[in-house]
């Protein structure tokens, strides 16, 4: 039985995918994905980043809105590849809804996100997914994320 081959992406081909630049590119490597159906990605938390020196000085964590706009970019690269576009000023997706997003556990310096999304539906230019973040295989994040392409 052979290996199924992955799709993956390193950091120069999700710059092609993702408008984000530093300090507010979340993704660092994408280690699958299947068009028009999921991708997994990976966020690696460093000390270095620069909302660590307010949140929290005495006790870092990683700000909850970060983890949820990380998995809103992994939503948004499987977006541009299942459409087969790049973002542009013509093209681009905007994160236009969060529901039941729930928070398990602190997300700290030194984890590493894990972070899936799958295609829940989408409806023209509007995409719905479902999202998780895992740290160690525990669950730190879930949500539902709605992306919108500019009209």
């Amino acid at each position: 039985m052979s290996k199924q081959e992955l799709n993956t992406m390193d950091i120069q081909t999700i710059l092609d995918y993702l408008p984000h630049r530093y300090p507010f590119l979340l993704i660092d490597r994408v280690l699958d994905y299947t068009v028009g159906e999921s991708l997994q990605a990976i966020k690696n938390v460093t000390i270095n980043e620069p909302f660590f020196q307010g949140h929290f000085p005495v006790m870092p964590v990683m700000p909850g809105v970060l983890i949820v706009e990380a998995m809103a970019q992994a939503a948004g690269i499987l977006t541009f590849l299942t459409t087969e576009t790049k973002p542009g000023e013509d093209n681009i997706y905007y994160l236009a809804g969060i529901d039941k997003a729930r928070f398990k556990q602190p997300v700290v310096p030194g984890d590493q996100l894990i972070i899936d999304v799958a295609v829940h539906k989408s409806v023209r230019n509007i995409w719905k997914f479902k999202a998780q973040a895992t740290v160690k295989d525990k669950i730190v994040c879930s949500a539902e994320i709605m992306c919108a392409g500019k009209s």
